[in-house]
This record gives structure tokens, C-alpha cells and sequence, in this order.
């Protein structure tokens, strides 16, 4: 009998033990579940911080390219041709400091890429290099393939022909190295654009100077 009353006893808190653990993993497990949640949406929230950081890593890089560009054209402009000796050398020394200080900011925002990915940059940026490189032989010829590049990287109707070679060379780049070949082609153009000006206005000035001295001789 009392052998009996002791198994009873027995069982009884054996199955209490039972229920308590199964209780217990039951709530560990909700638990783990909430905590999962609340850490994920953490994540989430610094993902978007993530996005926007390197967001306004990227407009710092361009904000030092238009800077250094918007510098550069000043020192070759042609109002820096048509002041004295000693005003252009101050003017210089100044635009100098600027780039320099400039210069001393560094950013630099790297892109993820495949191995496709990779070497399609390297091809895109081998085709411009090679027309950069031949800027000097034909300045008209090389404005021309610029904006047939330039073409192939715009959502926009070109005005002119598209390079359907480079177009899929583009395709084939991450979404951010084809932003900024679009960048590039868009500085190049520019320069080109004001090289462009800068010659003609030369050229006008020289030919106003010899029209001016045949008026004289005659």
C-alpha cells in the first residue's frame, strides 16, 4: 500500500516536471520569436540609415568632381587671359589653395561587383580612355563618339547616333559604375564644350586683330 502511494507520488510529480518543461520551452520559444522580430526590424531601420549614408558619401564624390572642375575652368578661362600679368598670378595662387584643399578630402564610396560586372567597367572605361587619348588628333571627331556614348547611357531621346556596342557593355555594369560613366561622359562633354569656345573666341580675336591691321596697311 504504501508502495503504491510513493509511484502514485511519483508519476504525479514526474508529470508535473513534464508539463513544466514543455511550459517552459512553449515560452522560451515566444520568447526567441519576439526577440527575432524586434532584431530584425533594427535592421531594417539601419538598413535605410546604411542607404542613405552611402547616398551622401556619393553627392560628397560629385560635389568634389564639380568642384575641382568648376576650378580647373576658371583657371583656363579666357577672362583669366584678358587681365594683367599680376592679377592672373594672384587669381592663380588662390584657385591653387582651392584645389588643394580640396584635394585633401577623400571619399570614396566602393561598389559591390561580380565578376561580370567587373569586367564590363573595364571594358566601358577602355572604350572612353581610347577616345580621350585621341582628343588632341581630332577634337570634332572625338566630340561626336563622346555623344554617341553619351547616348547609349541616357534614358532621354539622343540627339544623335548611340553606340549599340557600348550601350550593352553598359548594361552589363552595376547600376552605380553606370551613373557614373554617365558622370564622366557628361564632364567630358563640357570640357570639350568650353575647349570649343575658347578656340573660337581665339580664333575670332585673332582674325578681328589681322582685319585690323590690313585696315591699317591699306
Amino acid at each position: 500500500m504504501a508502495q503504491a502511494k510513493i509511484s502514485a507520488k511519483a508519476s504525479e510529480a514526474a508529470q508535473q516536471q513534464s508539463g513544466g518543461q514543455l511550459h517552459g520551452r512553449f515560452y522560451r520559444s515566444t520568447s526567441m520569436a519576439d526577440r527575432s522580430s524586434r532584431l530584425l526590424e533594427n535592421l531594417d531601420q539601419l538598413e535605410l540609415r546604411v542607404e542613405a549614408f552611402r547616398d551622401a558619401a556619393s553627392a560628397m564624390e560629385q560635389e568634389k568632381e564639380i568642384l575641382l572642375e568648376m576650378i580647373h575652368n576658371i583657371q583656363n578661362s579666357q577672362d583669366m587671359r584678358h587681365i594683367s600679368e599680376g592679377e592672373r598670378e594672384e587669381l592663380n595662387l588662390t584657385a591653387n589653395r582651392l584645389m588643394g584643399r580640396t584635394l585633401t578630402v577623400e571619399v570614396s564610396v566602393e561598389t559591390i561587383r561580380n565578376a561580370q560586372q567587373q569586367e564590363s567597367l573595364l571594358h566601358a572605361t577602355k572604350m572612353i580612355d581610347e577616345i580621350v587619348n585621341k582628343l588632341l588628333d581630332d577634337l570634332e571627331d572625338a566630340k561626336i563618339r563622346l555623344m554617341s556614348l553619351y547616348g547609349a547611357c541616357t534614358s532621354d531621346v539622343p540627339a544623335g547616333p548611340i553606340d549599340q556596342k557600348f550601350q550593352s557593355v553598359v548594361i552589363g555594369c552595376a547600376i552605380e559604375d553606370q551613373k557614373k560613366i554617365k558622370r564622366r561622359l557628361e564632364t567630358l562633354l563640357r570640357n570639350l564644350e568650353n575647349s570649343e569656345k575658347s578656340i573660337t573666341l581665339l580664333e575670332h580675336q585673332k582674325s578681328s586683330v589681322r582685319q585690323s591691321y590690313n585696315s591699317k596697311q591699306d
